[in-house]
C-alpha cells in the first residue's frame, strides 16, 4: 500500500504497535527512530518528520499491521494483516518441524 494515502498520528501509532504486540524499542529500532521520540509521538507531545512517519509505517507493516486509508465507507485505521484462521494455519506450519526460517511478520 502506498504511504501517501495513509494517515498516521501518535495514538494510532501506539494502538498499532500494541495490536501487533511489539515493543516500542523494536519498532523504533526498525524505523530508525529514537525510542524516546517514538514514545513522545505516541503521547502527542512531539511530532515526527514525514520521513520518520514513512519509516514508522513501513516498520509497523513489517510487524503485521495493515493501514486502512480514510474513505467514504469509514475513517482511517488499522487492522491485522492476517485473520485468526490464517494465524492458526501459520502456527501449525511452523510447528511441523524442519529448519526454521526467517519470519516475514
Amino acid at each position: 500500500m502506498s504511504t501517501e494515502e495513509i494517515i498516521i498520528d501518535g495514538p494510532l501509532a501506539r494502538a498499532t504497535r500494541i495490536l501487533c504486540q511489539v515493543s516500542a524499542k523494536h519498532v523504533a529500532d526498525k524505523a530508525e527512530i529514537d525510542k524516546s521520540e517514538l514514545k513522545d509521538y505516541e503521547k502527542g507531545t512531539a511530532d515526527l518528520t514525514a520521513e520518520q512517519e514513512r519509516r514508522l509505517i513501513l516498520a509497523l507493516e513489517q510487524y503485521g499491521a495493515r493501514f486502512i486509508p480514510d474513505g467514504k465507507e469509514g475513517g482511517y485505521g488499522i487492522r491485522l494483516k492476517f485473520s485468526r484462521a490464517k494465524v492458526r494455519a501459520i502456527e501449525r506450519w511452523e510447528d511441523e518441524g524442519g529448519t526454521p526460517g526467517a519470519d516475514d511478520v
